[in-house]
């Protein structure tokens, strides 16, 4: 359905938008979707940060870990 759509099909749904909300309305609306898209990206950021730090604190506890195995000399 939407692959007859072409390029004089896009630019009247294009007007009829604009004609029903009018210039600020889809301004604003442009505006908030901006803002979402800020958020989001500042979101996934921050979980890959957070997790990135996880692993580096996984990894400094593992190379602190004290290897508590007895040797030969202790079971005798």
């Amino acid at each position: 359905m939407l692959n007859n759509i072409g390029l004089p099909g896009l630019l009247l749904i294009a007007v009829v938008v604009l004609v029903l909300f009018g210039r600020g309305k889809i301004s604003s609306l442009m505006g908030e979707v901006g803002k979402g898209i800020t958020a989001f990206k500042k979101g996934v950021d921050d979980s890959t940060k957070e997790i990135d730090d996880a692993e580096t604190v996984a990894d400094s506890a593992a190379e602190a870990a004290k290897d508590v195995t007895p040797s030969d000399k202790d079971k005798a």
